[in-house]
């Protein structure tokens, strides 16, 4: 932590945290908070953070089992409803193209309720070739896609995979022609009543469950 910036309310409410820090907290009106930040939905305590630089892909694939790969995805909402679906179904790692958003975004944070906090992450330094490196690894790559030939995920049985890194496109587009050439198999959710597909942020939850349904809990 670098520093905190309260309204009074809060200085009392966080002593056990202040108490700790060295970083210098500035206690302030709540009109003066407001004029700094910017914006009326401040309330009352923020915190400027030095970030801790980011692992490497290969340390984190070294350990894994189970990683979410995504690309491209740039809506911090989606990202951040991935990241608590891979915390809450047991994926182990998430993997970002270079292209892919920031999950420390404060709507990433927010949607994901802390998760990006948890779960282990690292952006690979080129696309797709970075993707070798995860086959390289031991890892299967499934690339989530509503093609029509694509394998129904029932039929691939992901969970029964050694080691799976599950491919994840963008809103709309999906994934490029070119990761899904770098895929092992193409995998699907099937559909019903004429839907041709999920929100990337709710199709991420059913696959995850997919991959890692029967494995012990950590």
């Amino acid at each position: 932590m670098r520093s905190m910036l309260l309204s009074a309310k809060w200085a009392d409410a966080l002593r056990d945290v202040l108490d700790t820090l060295d970083a210098p907290v500035y206690v302030v009106a709540p009109d003066l908070a407001e004029e700094v930040t910017g914006y009326h939905v401040h309330r009352g305590a923020l915190a400027s953070m030095r970030r801790k630089p980011l692992p490497a892909a290969a340390d984190l694939l070294a350990t894994a089992r189970r990683v979410a790969v995504m690309e491209a995805v740039n809506d911090h909402t989606n990202i951040g409803a991935i990241f608590r679906s891979a915390a809450a179904l047991g994926m182990d790692a998430v993997l970002l193209s270079p292209d892919c958003a920031d999950p420390l975004y404060r709507r990433s944070v927010k949607v994901s309720m802390g998760a990006v906090f948890s779960v282990p992450y690292a952006r690979l330094d080129t696309w797709p070739q970075g993707l070798d490196a995860v086959r390289e690894a031991g890892f299967a790559l499934l690339a989530l896609t509503p093609d029509a030939q694509a394998r129904s995920l029932d039929e691939t049985a992901p969970h029964r995979m050694e080691r799976v890194a599950l491919m994840l496109g963008a809103e709309g587009d999906g994934l490029s022609r070119r990761a899904l050439a770098a895929a092992d198999t193409w995998v699907r959710i099937p559909m019903s009543h004429g839907v041709d597909s999920l929100n990337v942020g709710a199709a991420a939850a059913v696959a995850f469950y997919a991959v890692t349904a029967g494995r012990p809990e950590a």
